[in-house]
């Protein structure tokens, strides 16, 4: 089974919210909520990957010293097996915007759970959860 690599990021705002992004009509599981990111490209590493593709999907700027490592999700999917290294960012230039015709939305950790997500990006959710407690979940 093939292993495909995917990088994610938890854009936490200075209220504690999680910047969430519904995938797009057309695209794979199309209609659920998950954190950005994408694919890691060959001679690529995970946090050139987010740099890339948030600067690509919503417009910010992140440096890479602002990408801390979270907690990883490990799923295997029918054709493929997914590892996905969560990322956590407090720190970004601009502001984020849908530029590939997605919807966006900043959740407070608690509420993840009411949005429909891939299997793989579910299981995230308690590390933010955890991480993020402070601010009143």
């Amino acid at each position: 089974m093939k292993l495909l690599l995917v990088a994610a990021v938890a854009l936490i705002d200075a209220d504690g919210r999680v910047l969430i992004s519904e995938r797009p009509a057309g695209k794979a599981l199309a209609g659920l909520w998950e954190f950005p990111g994408g694919k890691v490209e060959a001679g690529e590493r995970p946090e050139e990957t987010l740099i890339r593709e948030l600067r690509e999907e919503i417009g910010i700027e992140v440096a890479e010293p602002c990408l801390a490592p979270l907690t990883f999700a490990s799923h295997p999917y029918e054709d493929f097996h997914l590892l996905m290294p969560l990322y956590a960012c407090r720190r970004w230039q601009g502001t984020a915007r849908p530029l590939e015709g997605q919807r966006l939305a900043w959740v407070k950790p608690a509420k993840l759970r009411d949005y429909p997500m891939p299997p793989a990006d579910a299981p995230l959710i308690p590390a933010l959860i955890d991480l993020l407690s402070p601010f009143g979940n």
